[in-house]
This record gives structure tokens, C-alpha cells and sequence, in this order.
């Protein structure tokens, strides 16, 4: 899958490379966050090239936030499309996950401070 990953202060900023997270590629996703997430306590999921997720996808995305929340981080997603923000919205996952527009909302909201 090979995400790219930047890091912003202490913030890990990862882009999620493709058009889809889905059963085809979630197992390999969680598998590459893994180290990812047991390096970083404050991660962001950037998911501005993603079109669509399916329930494998999601199952990934709960995850990786479940695995940051019992270490005490955080997992913050932007960039979202509308195809997969509706997604979310109907299976009401924004209420479950911390979704803002940008990757600059995401590291203010970690810094305690809104852009």
C-alpha cells in the first residue's frame, strides 16, 4: 500500500495512497499502520485520494483508532471526500471519529487550538 507518512512536530500526518480502503487492501493497511501507530500517540489520517471504503475498510480505520486510544493518543482523519464522508454519516462514524477539513485542523486541534 505504501501510505507516506510526514511528521509534523509530534504529530504523524499519514496519506492513505489509492482510491479505495477495502477488503482487497485492509489487512495490508493495518499491517503498515502498525509501527506507525506504536511510534506516534498523535496521528492524522489524511484521506483526500480516497473515493471509497467499505466495511473492511472501516473495520481497519476502527482499528487503528482503538489501538491509539489504548495508548492514551489520538487519531484525527481529514481531507475527506464527499462519497466517503457520506459513508461515514450513515453508519453515524462521525461520531465515533474526530473528522476535520484540513491537515492544519487536524495538528491545531492535537496543539489544543483550532486554525
Amino acid at each position: 500500500m505504501q501510505a507516506a507518512i510526514e511528521q509534523v512536530g509530534d504529530v504523524a500526518i499519514v496519506v492513505l495512497p489509492g482510491a479505495s480502503l477495502d477488503a482487497g487492501n485492509a489487512k495490508e493497511f493495518k499491517q503498515e499502520m502498525t509501527p506507525v501507530l506504536g511510534a506516534n500517540a498523535k496521528v492524522v489520517f489524511d484521506l483526500s485520494e480516497l473515493q471509497f471504503v467499505d466495511s473492511s475498510g472501516l473495520g481497519a480505520l476502527l482499528s487503528c483508532l482503538r489501538q491509539l486510544n489504548a495508548a492514551g493518543g489520538g487519531l484525527k482523519l481529514c481531507g475527506m471526500a464527499k462519497s466517503v464522508r457520506s459513508l461515514f454519516e450513515l453508519v453515524r462514524m462521525e461520531r465515533i471519529f474526530d473528522i476535520v477539513e484540513t491537515k492544519a485542523d487536524a495538528i491545531s486541534a492535537f496543539q489544543g487550538t483550532r486554525a
